[in-house]
């Protein structure tokens, strides 16, 4: 008995799973939502509303080249002779501890940057996706002591080498959280 009703749901899953490629499923990754003349997206520069002076050109070269490894379409660095555009801007980054010491110093930080993201249809002038407050997250550490130093003291190039390696973390992930909402319609 347990033998059948175990055959019977895997038949089940199988026919559930066929009915259902048929229905605009795809793996992840995989799927492309776009219509099929968009073969040139343009993306100019995002513009940048924060403190955080290079982050707006970091993240437009990572979509860029999150865009180029999908493989399937033109990337220009100008709205001109595309047929979608992509256009952002880097809204909010915030840095904010999350985690004390025992020596009542920060030692992790989460760093949020929130972008307003657009693509347009340029023969159409239609939105084609749109999130006014994308944000993505990254967690990292501040606790590097100078040689295990007794009393705390942090060095302080190795703080920012860490935000550095933070910063670049994020806008990877906010490269393929962009690339990935657009092409499989999330």
């Amino acid at each position: 008995m347990w033998l059948w009703c175990r055959t019977g749901l895997v038949a089940g899953m199988l026919t559930a799973a066929v009915a259902s490629s048929g229905c605009g499923y795809a793996l992840a990754g995989r799927g492309n939502f776009l219509p099929d003349y968009i073969r040139t997206i343009g993306i100019p520069t995002f513009q940048n509303h924060t403190s955080y002076f290079v982050l707006a050109e970091l993240v437009t070269d990572k979509v860029r080249q999150e865009f180029i490894g999908r493989g399937n379409y033109k990337i220009v660095p100008e709205a001109a002779g595309a047929d979608a555009v992509l256009i952002g801007a880097v809204t909010n980054v915030t840095i904010v501890p999350t985690s004390i010491s025992a020596e009542q110093q920060a030692s992790r930080y989460t760093i949020t940057v929130t972008a307003n993201i657009e693509l347009r249809d340029v023969a159409k002038d239609t939105i084609l996706w749109t999130n006014p407050a994308l944000s993505v997250r990254e967690e990292y550490d501040a606790t590097s002591s100078v040689s295990n130093d007794p009393t705390g003291f942090v060095d302080p190039s190795t703080f920012f080498n860490q935000e550095t390696n933070a910063v670049d973390r994020v806008s990877n992930e906010f490269s393929r959280t962009v690339v990935a909402a657009i092409l499989e319609a999330f």
